[in-house]
C-alpha cells in the first residue's frame, strides 16, 4: 500500500495516516518526523535545512524532496507507505511522482480528507501543546488527565500562535490555496479517493479503510 493524505491543515490527516499505516502494517511517514530527525542526527540535509529555518526562511523544495526521498529508500518502507505532509503542493507532487518512478514503487492513491474549515479552526483553537516533549491534546477531544498540564512530564500546556482562532483561519486558507491543485491533479491520474473527514476518529477510520479498500 503506498498512500499520500491530503486535506487542510488540522483536518486529521496526521491521525488517520497513523491508524491506516498500522492497520496495513506498512510505515507511517511523517514530513514533520523527517525534518526532526535530520536537524536532531545533524544530516547534511538537516544542516541545510537548519541554516534556512534559522534565517526564519520556508525550507526549499529541493531540500524538502531529498530528506523524503532518502526516507522512502529505508528499507522499513519497501514493503509500502503512508505518507503524511507531503506534498504540499503541485511542483511537490509532480517530484514525487518522477523519484516514485525512478524507485518502481508508484502511487496507488491519494487520499482526500474533506473537513469544513470551521470545523478545523475549532479543533486548532482547542489544541494544547506540552513544550517539553511535544505531547498533544485538545481541550473537548482529547484533554490531558489534569487540566493544562502535560500527562507525561507535568509541564503546563500552552496553546501555539499559529493555533488561534484568527490565525488559524489565516493559515488554512494560505496553505489550502497553495495543496488544492493537487485535487485535480490526482484526480486526472485516477488515484484521488474523497473520505469526508467529519465526526469521531473511529468512525473517520472506518470510511478511509473502506475507501483504500475498495
Amino acid at each position: 500500500m503506498r498512500v499520500v493524505f491530503l486535506g487542510l491543515p488540522g483536518s486529521g490527516k496526521g491521525t488517520q495516516a497513523a491508524l491506516l499505516a498500522r492497520a496495513a502494517r506498512v510505515s507511517h511517514i511523517a514530513t514533520g518526523d523527517i525534518f526532526r530527525a535530520n536537524v536532531r542526527d545533524q544530516t547534511p540535509l538537516g544542516r541545510t535545512a537548519r541554516a534556512y529555518m534559522d534565517r526564519g526562511e520556508n525550507v526549499p523544495d529541493d531540500v524538502t524532496i531529498a530528506m523524503v526521498r532518502a526516507r522512502l529508500q529505508e528499507p522499513d518502507a519497501a514493503a509500502g507507505f503512508i505518507l503524511d505532509g507531503f506534498p504540499r503542493t503541485l511542483p511537490q507532487g509532480q517530484a514525487l511522482d518522477r523519484m516514485l518512478e525512478d524507485l518502481a514503487t508508484p502511487l496507488e492513491h491519494a487520499l482526500y480528507l474533506r473537513v469544513d474549515i470551521g470545523a478545523v479552526v475549532r479543533r486548532l483553537s482547542g489544541r494544547r501543546v506540552c513544550p517539553k516533549d511535544g505531547a498533544v491534546y485538545h481541550v473537548e477531544t482529547q484533554p490531558p488527565k489534569t487540566p493544562g498540564v502535560c500527562d507525561l512530564c507535568g509541564t503546563a500546556l500552552i496553546q501555539r500562535d499559529d493555533d488561534r482562532d484568527e490565525v488559524a483561519r489565516h493559515r488554512i486558507r494560505v496553505q489550502w490555496a497553495q495543496a488544492e491543485p493537487l485535487l485535480p491533479y490526482y484526480a486526472g491520474q485516477g488515484k484521488l479517493l474523497e473520505v469526508d473527514g467529519a465526526g469521531e476518529v473511529t468512525a473517520v477510520a472506518a470510511r478511509v479503510s473502506a475507501a483504500v479498500s475498495g
